[in-house]
């Protein structure tokens, strides 16, 4: 089969991506609770027929018929850049807006990645728009960080833009606090838009600064953190550390939906990295199978 377009034509059957890298934790026989779809760094702009492309992707992974989505930021292409607009980051929000309408009946939760704040305007803090609290409304969210329960297993979703990308005091206290009040033996997934801990951070940066910190609170509470899930790199890679797994998964954008340059190790990729989302499936006992579907 000749590689296709990376859905360069929006009415490109989709049927034909490539098989999926799969990251298993153990074997499993039973069904699981919980089949949940993973996007990443979408970033999402009204150029090069790109909502559709996205359009034609979102239709693909609903076919998996998930129970919900994940979303790991870097929704919108960038608000973040000096320079940037009032009326470009209006106008990438629309995008977005119109491009997860189009998501039906399933439920959405997001986290915000660091392009997606706008920080150029003179007036600041006096600026709605100006900001994390901003992107918290356009994502339609309760709050920066928050978490939530489905079917056993607990969710808690990070907010790492802050100094050298880490949770700023009053959000660890919330963590901690979470943590403590679960049931002993509560299966937690935690998704946060930079890495907690990567393969990939020696070659791209990213990693959140309070890694070790966080190492330790995920050991005490051993027996429920189960899974952190991220994006940011562009870069697809998994580690295990204590019993907890790591999932950084691609981005659904690739090369930032453009062909790539002489770093791609194929056309659309970012390094050794195609364009792609996961599926992860949650058992009961705790444990995760995560899957790439890669795009190209």
């Amino acid at each position: 089969m000749k590689r296709r377009k990376f859905l360069m034509n929006s009415t490109t059957a989709v049927a034909a991506f490539a098989a999926p890298a799969v990251a298993i934790a153990k074997e499993v026989k039973e069904k699981p609770v919980l089949t949940i779809a993973h996007i990443t760094d979408v970033h999402i702009r009204p150029e090069d027929d790109i909502p559709n492309r996205a359009l034609t992707v979102l239709n693909e992974v609903k076919n998996h018929q998930p129970d919900f989505f994940l979303n790991g930021g870097d929704s919108i292409h960038d608000a973040s850049y000096d320079g940037t607009s009032r009326d470009r980051v209006l106008e990438q929000w629309a995008v977005w807006d119109d491009f997860i309408s189009e998501i039906g009946e399933y439920n959405v939760y997001s986290c915000i990645g660091n392009h997606d704040p706008w920080w150029d305007t003179p007036k600041k803090e006096e600026d709605e728009m100006y900001g994390l609290e901003y992107v918290v409304k356009r994502l339609q969210i309760p709050h920066r960080y928050y978490s939530f329960s489905k079917n056993g297993w607990h969710f808690i979703v990070l907010d790492g833009n802050h100094k050298n990308i880490t949770l700023d005091d009053e959000q660890w206290n919330w963590l901690e606090n979470e943590l403590e009040s679960l049931n002993r033996g509560t299966p937690v997934l935690l998704m946060s838009h930079y890495p907690i801990l990567t393969v990939t951070g020696t070659w791209e940066g990213g990693q959140h600064g309070d890694h070790g910190k966080l190492k330790e609170l995920f050991y005490k509470h051993k027996d429920k953190v189960k899974v952190c899930l991220s994006g940011h790199q562009h870069l697809l890679d998994r580690a295990w550390y204590n019993g907890v797994h790591y999932f950084c998964n691609g981005a659904l954008s690739g090369f930032w939906w453009g062909t790539g340059n002489e770093r791609s190790a194929s056309e659309y990729f970012y390094q050794e990295t195609p364009p792609g989302y996961a599926i992860l499936k949650l058992y009961k006992d705790g444990t995760v199978v995560n899957e790439y579907y890669p795009l190209v």
